[in-house]
């Protein structure tokens, strides 16, 4: 077979089985249209200070919720020895809120957004794959009161015995994995939300799952192999936006081995500098959770890589330093180029990637893995 650059592989998107994104740029904006033209996150319930979580009920959906995302990523290694990275991402926006009642099953109250992607860490490849549906029963849908979301054949979904099975295929490419909780849910912030700017309800409602054993089979080219690894998971809902004094976020999860785990994000501001709002957590051993806040957690850039596609140019490596607890952390990621230009669902460009972790927690060396998610380097993020 011919080999085939990384960036030529991340263009073959088939939302509806179709290779042509031209076609769901235009149903996208065919979806908006039919929508009422005022709806804005006003209309939606905003999150507010003393949400109490409740499981598995807050794995579900939440759509009185103008956004949510269910977020999957995760270090694999087959049978063979080979390392992969991988992200399988839910989105749910909502058009019409849930207060407008709905004349028949076909009307528009949420678009639903799908993003897969593979990184190839000993053949230094990355593909991605997106997806673009309006709700319904049957093309993508989400449950309430327990995790289950599909879109079209990709699904994340609860089995019997209360473990997670995540599904997606697409072109050569596949996972088909079982997820399973070593540790209980994170709750990221303090009194129920996780703030990200300034003023009433520019905040979200964000956990983790920080440590998910993972059992399954990878397909890459065809090939299908048994896999073991790592994943974790982020759910957040809320009904904000960015303000315009915000360019992006730069968002880190770190598994060590030490059992621990973290999670940072830095929200910069236009002019370069970490928004005020920006905080994290120290998921200890135990499942418990220390918060952190923005002057707590310092982090620094190692190196840049510019993207011929998109002309952003990102971060490369990065120290994260936590004074207080003695930690020194450096990530390097494992392909430069996981870059995900998605025209034909969210129409965001970011990058998300694999990255190994190593230095010192309190005085003791450690190790691991991550991932990293930067958005806002081709131009500021605004929801789309």
């Amino acid at each position: 077979m011919t080999p085939v650059s990384s960036r030529q592989e991340a263009r073959f998107h088939s939302p509806f089985n179709i290779q042509h994104s031209t076609f769901n740029i235009l149903l996208f904006a065919l979806l908006l249209i039919l929508a009422p033209a005022k709806t804005t996150a006003a209309d939606f319930r905003p999150a507010l200070p003393g949400y109490t979580f409740e499981f598995p009920r807050d794995h579900g959906t939440h759509d009185e919720y103008r956004t949510e995302w269910w977020y999957y990523t995760g270090h694999l290694t087959t049978e063979s020895g080979h390392r992969w990275g991988f992200e399988l991402t839910f989105f749910r926006v909502g058009v019409v809120p849930p207060s407008v009642p709905a004349a028949t099953r076909w009307d528009l109250h949420n678009l639903a957004l799908a993003h897969f992607a593979l990184t190839d860490v000993d053949g230094k490849r990355f593909r991605y794959y997106e997806r673009l549906n309006r709700v319904s029963p049957f093309t993508a849908a989400s449950a309430a009161g327990h995790l289950g979301v599909f879109n079209e054949s990709w699904s994340a979904t609860t089995m019997n015995d209360g473990s997670w099975h995540l599904l997606a295929a697409e072109a050569s490419d596949g996972i088909d994995l079982v997820l399973r909780a070593a540790k209980p849910p994170a709750i990221h912030g303090e009194n129920g939300i996780s703030i990200k700017a300034a003023g009433e309800g520019y905040a979200s409602h964000y956990y983790s799952m920080t440590r998910l054993e993972i059992t399954g089979t990878l397909t890459s080219d065809g090939r299908r192999e048994h896999c073991r690894g790592l994943a974790w998971m982020d759910h957040e809902f809320g009904s904000s936006a960015l303000r315009e004094s915000q360019q992006g976020w730069d968002w880190f999860s770190i598994q060590l081995n030490n059992d621990t785990e973290l999670m940072l994000y830095q929200i910069r501001r236009t002019d370069g500098s970490p928004d005020m709002t920006s905080s994290g957590s120290i998921i200890n051993s135990d499942g418990s959770v220390i918060h952190l806040t923005h002057d707590q957690m310092h982090v620094e850039v190692l190196g840049r890589w510019h993207s011929p596609e998109s002309n952003a140019t990102y971060p490369m490596g990065w120290r994260v330093i936590i004074p207080a607890f003695r930690i020194v952390l450096v990530l390097r990621p494992l392909v430069e180029n996981q870059e995900l230009i998605t025209k034909s669902s969210t129409r965001v460009t970011y990058w998300e990637g694999a990255a190994d972790a190593s230095g010192t927690f309190g005085n003791t060396a450690v190790s691991g893995q991550g991932y990293v998610e930067m958005t806002g380097y081709d131009r500021a993020f605004r929801q789309p």
